[in-house]
């Protein structure tokens, strides 16, 4: 079932699509009929914030789904595959704009600066705004832990099109000022540069959850610190803490129980989920609880079964 919260982002999304869709057609339109290369490359960029907002808007509506048998986390995992497709795609148009940048560099075109310079203070505007909405979901939140990766990069990528729009219009007002067109192509590099930036900064969190390793901001350390407040519980080893999409965390761990502890299990259970809930917002726990420290170092990381309590 969707949440408000959810429901809420996803509105998000959708009114950041209508605007960013102005964006794109304007300057694409604009950037055929003053010439401009940095204007078309602003639109690629543009265009790719679309694609983006709505891969990331549908592996938001896919993620909502519940689990199955064949699923057992449930399509969380979508969220992160729409974000390392999202940081290729950028990867492929930035070598495409400084490719087209140095064809442009060779061959100059006579750009119209006062047409451009409009298209771009529009533009600007427009990504301001959208960066307005997206960002606005920070307000309210539990914590900065876990910050949902398909907000973020859609975050930063309208922030990346209001700089890029910012180059723009400095280029233009270059162009109008000094006549020297190849200000237009050294625009579109710095623009390809930026979203290459971009592209770098979402696979690397894409592919930091895919491989499993530790949350940003979470520390194993501090997590152990933690589970040994609880009373009865002597020691933690076996401890892996991992993301199942940017803001759901999962933990396991076995938990050495003191050997004359008066607490049940179930009381050691419910003390160790609120601590690790309320300090790190973690809520998918598996705790293997034992009465003496693990010896074989094999059995310890999973070469034997026992009982786990969930």
């Amino acid at each position: 079932m969707m949440t408000h919260q959810q429901n809420n982002v996803e509105k998000r999304f959708i009114l950041s699509l209508i605007f960013t869709l102005l964006i794109l057609v304007g300057e694409v339109v604009g950037g055929l009929i003053t010439h401009s290369l940095a204007l078309l490359s602003d639109a690629a960029h543009v265009f790719m914030d679309v694609f983006a907002l709505g891969l990331s808007f549908l592996a938001l509506r896919l993620s909502s789904r519940p689990a199955d048998d064949r699923h057992t986390y449930g399509w969380h995992r979508l969220e992160v595959l729409a974000a390392l497709i999202n940081g290729l795609t950028l990867l492929v148009i930035s070598v495409t704009i400084g490719w087209e940048a140095y064809q442009r560099f060779l061959s100059p075109a006579p750009v119209r600066g006062p047409l451009m310079l409009v298209i771009a203070v529009l533009g600007l505007v427009v990504n301001l705004v959208v960066a307005l909405v997206l960002g606005s979901h920070r307000h309210g939140e539990k914590s900065h832990i876990h910050r949902d990766l398909n907000l973020q990069s859609a975050f930063l990528h309208v922030v990346g099109d209001a700089v890029s729009s910012v180059g723009v219009i400095v280029a233009a007002v270059l162009i109008m000022l000094t006549g020297l067109e190849w200000v237009d192509p050294l625009a579109s590099v710095l623009i390809a540069i930026l979203i290459l930036v971009s592209s770098f900064r979402v696979l690397k969190s894409s592919l930091h959850i895919l491989v499993e390793g530790t949350p940003d901001g979470l520390s194993l350390a501090e997590v152990e610190r933690e589970m040994l407040q609880t009373p009865a519980v002597a020691s933690i080893h076996d401890l892996h803490v991992w993301n199942l999409c940017s803001q759901d965390v999962a933990l396991s761990a076995h938990v050495v129980l003191e050997a004359d502890h008066a607490q049940s299990q179930e009381q050691v259970m419910q003390d160790l989920r609120q601590r690790l809930d309320e300090r790190f917002e973690i809520l998918h726990t598996t705790l293997q609880f034992e009465d003496t420290a693990c010896i074989d170092k094999f059995a310890c990381n999973g070469g034997a079964s026992h009982p786990v309590v969930n």
